[in-house]
């Protein structure tokens, strides 16, 4: 197992696939990649990284993007790293989770992250500037069928849709998703920014409640997010809140490495000038041995952000 210089043990790799998308969401913070730098990597690139990751103990991989469905070649992709891991999921915008959740089942994702941060037209076209809400919650529809579990991602902003987390809850119950409540993430260099402090909403107060209401709590290993089971009239929904700013606790108990669709390893989100290519040294003939090198490397160099 690779564990970093603060104990932390290294269990999941979070891979963007492609820096495209189909939506403009105005707070997208791109996985923390802000501009395209090489070629994205192909489907043998991935296995390979995945091959050779899972052989030091990261069985975990999320795909992510920009928006990962928009690549033809997502099915093949999912198929090709399946068997290293024993979880392989994905965040999508849900735009083609319709067509595409029983391929991708078949060929091995096991589960789902859907970005649905509104369920009225109007508030998802303004944050998304595409008009696709009833599409995404056909999708929405089709995953649950397919895919266990599906996962609502809703970013709560201030004056946009913070009024909703309520409706979310129940329309999660209703579907038989998860809801997950993301605070807006940001470096410390942003948080004065008129933009941050206009959609800034803290979770904590949220998440108060929702232990009030909880007929149970649960806790997961990563981050020690809490995961609250609440009655509502559509039955038992299942909550989870993501509230990474300023949290030491979120950081401490990190074991994710991202990977850029660029072939490089970032070490965290809200970092710039972190990353450590390996695309390059892999398409140069690199052994195994020497990507594992690079990958080490980029372990050790992780540093919790809050703390």
């Amino acid at each position: 197992m690779l564990i970093d210089r603060f104990g932390r043990p290294v269990t999941n790799l979070r891979i963007s696939l492609t820096l495209d998308c189909n939506y403009r969401c105005f707070f997208c913070h791109r996985e923390g990649q802000t501009s395209r730098v090489a070629p994205e990597m192909t489907p043998g690139e991935i296995e390979r990284l995945v091959r050779i990751a899972s052989h030091l103990g990261i069985r975990k991989v999320k795909l992510t993007g920009g928006e990962p469905t928009v690549r033809d070649d997502i099915v093949e992709i999912v198929r090709r790293i399946k068997p290293y891991v024993i979880d392989l999921s994905m965040t999508t915008n849900g735009s083609r989770m319709k067509e595409l959740s029983d391929p991708l089942a078949r060929a091995g994702l096991d589960r789902v992250n859907i970005s649905l941060h509104s369920l009225k037209p109007e508030v998802y076209r303004r944050i998304t500037g595409i008009d696709m809400l009833h599409t995404v919650l056909e999708g929405v529809e089709e995953a649950v069928k397919h895919l266990s579990p599906v996962k609502l991602n809703m970013t709560v902003m201030k004056g946009v849709n913070d009024s909703e987390i309520w409706d979310m809850v129940e329309f999660a119950a209703k579907t038989g998703a998860i809801l997950q409540l993301i605070e807006l993430e940001a470096p410390r260099e942003i948080e004065q920014t008129r933009f941050f402090r206009k959609y800034f909403y803290p979770l904590k107060p949220v998440e108060e409640e929702l232990g009030r209401k909880a007929v149970k709590v649960r806790e997961r290993r990563m981050h020690r997010r809490k995961k609250y089971l609440i009655p509502v009239e559509h039955g038992m929904a299942e909550v989870e809140v993501v509230r990474s700013m300023h949290n030491t606790v979120f950081c401490a108990n990190c074991t994710r490495l991202r990977v850029t669709s660029s072939g490089a390893f970032k070490t965290c989100l809200l970092r710039s000038n972190d990353t450590i290519n390996f695309l390059n040294a892999m398409r140069n003939g690199a052994s195994d041995a020497d990507v594992v090198d690079v990958l080490k490397k980029a372990v050790m160099k992780r540093e919790p952000y809050w703390r």
